[in-house]
């Protein structure tokens, strides 16, 4: 039986379980619950450093919900087994760090060429290979992006803090199931476990969308077509009376397997594509501050948002006319926005905690004649107000 998030038992449930209110608890705890209030009800996964947490509170309230968790013998299984899961019908998530989320990659190919909603959490340490393991990161920018082969389209957000990662969560499973495609939470291990205050919400204030399931049998018979053009086909669902064949390899509209066919794979791929490019309402999202008179502009993501926002708050005490952009959705890259701004400003800094990722997709955006800076740092160790402070003062 499916266990949906709103129906009327579930919400009851949610609110004798979770009381409004505030607590003090780890982004990891926060994701957690976010994930829960969005109505995910199964959980596969493997315990890694620095997301074990995670999977620690799914294992112990998920049963309360109905709901269940399956620790898996590695990550590779854990992504098939949400896959599996999501096709029944359920809103599955995962959590890993960066080991872990290489060898998922091969699964998150298959989920996007099969169009599996799914969300999965990429909490992130210190890289290469087991790096720092306890240490927090912003590494895996671009292996979110391009991690699995081929052509093909990824969704990724990034929480700025405890409160913001059970938020953003809740919004990455109603990206999944609107688009019907696997979205990424690119979160770190500096807040992953950093204690803060979190306000947990009444569940009559959290949105909760569901999948679309196909209007009749001939919507059924073809799980991978377009009949609404939008991009976005209905998800038949197993145990449900449908014959769906579901496969990586090119598949036709009715997800029978055609891999000798150029036309075939041509519109397939092109319409997975379309369905994340065409409906940027659904994910896009930043946040501004300051950017209506900057004349520097500062740029930042995840953790990091933080200790900018910060320096960017005393430079213009000292009268810098400095803003801060923070790109929520880091995949896709929130592009039309990004070259408003870099028309209107002179001078750019990216600061991330890697030796310069995001700053890549900055630069495509931006003329020649701005002044592009990174200001990173690594270590395990995050950028200081005071550190950011300081490369700002040195372009004013």
């Amino acid at each position: 039986m499916i266990i949906r998030g709103d129906e009327p038992e579930q919400v009851r449930l949610l609110r004798k379980l979770y009381k409004p209110g505030n607590y003090f608890m780890q982004g990891n705890e926060a994701v957690a619950y976010g994930a829960l209030f969005a109505g995910c009800r199964f959980y596969a996964g493997y315990p890694i450093t620095p997301s074990s947490e995670i999977a620690e509170t799914m294992a112990r309230e998920l049963p309360k919900l109905g709901g269940y968790y399956l620790q898996m013998e590695d990550e590779i299984g854990s992504i098939a087994a949400m896959i599996g899961a999501s096709w029944t019908g359920f809103k599955v998530m995962t959590a890993t760090a960066g080991p872990g989320f290489s060898l998922m990659q091969e699964n998150l190919g298959y989920a996007v060429m099969t169009e599996t909603p799914l969300v999965l959490v990429d909490v992130q340490r210190s890289g290469p290979s087991t790096g720092q393991a306890t240490k927090g990161a912003q590494g895996d920018f671009f292996q979110a992006r391009w991690g699995t082969h081929g052509d093909h389209p990824i969704v990724a957000v990034s929480p700025t803090s405890g409160q913001d990662a059970f938020w953003e969560t809740i919004r990455a499973f109603n990206i999944a199931e609107k688009l019907r495609t696997p979205v990424v939470v690119l979160f770190d291990g500096v807040l992953a476990h950093t204690r803060e205050q979190i306000k947990i919400p009444d569940v009559s204030e959290v949105e909760i969308t569901y999948r679309k399931l196909p209007e009749d049998e001939e919507e059924a018979k073809l799980p991978f077509g377009d009949p609404h053009g939008d991009g976005v086909p209905p998800m038949p669902l197993f145990g449900h009376g449908y014959f769906t064949h579901v496969t990586g390899s090119t598949h036709k509209e009715t997800g029978l397997r055609d891999v000798y066919t150029p036309e075939v794979h041509d519109k397939l791929v092109r319409r997975i594509h379309r369905k994340i490019e065409k409906n940027r309402e659904v994910y896009e999202s930043y946040d501004e501050h300051f950017t209506d008179d900057a004349e520097i502009l500062v740029v930042s993501w995840g953790v990091t948002a933080r200790p900018a926002l910060g320096a960017v708050l005393k430079a213009r005490e000292e009268g810098i006319k400095v803003g801060l952009f923070v790109p929520k959705t880091v995949h896709p890259f929130p592009a039309e926005r990004m070259r408003e701004l870099g028309k209107r400003v002179g001078a750019i800094l990216v600061a991330e905690m890697n030796l310069g990722q995001m700053i890549i997709e900055v630069e495509r955006y931006v003329n020649d004649d701005v002044l592009l800076k990174g200001v990173n740092k690594i270590g395990g160790v995050p950028l200081t107000v005071e550190e950011i402070l300081r490369e700002i003062r040195g372009v004013a």
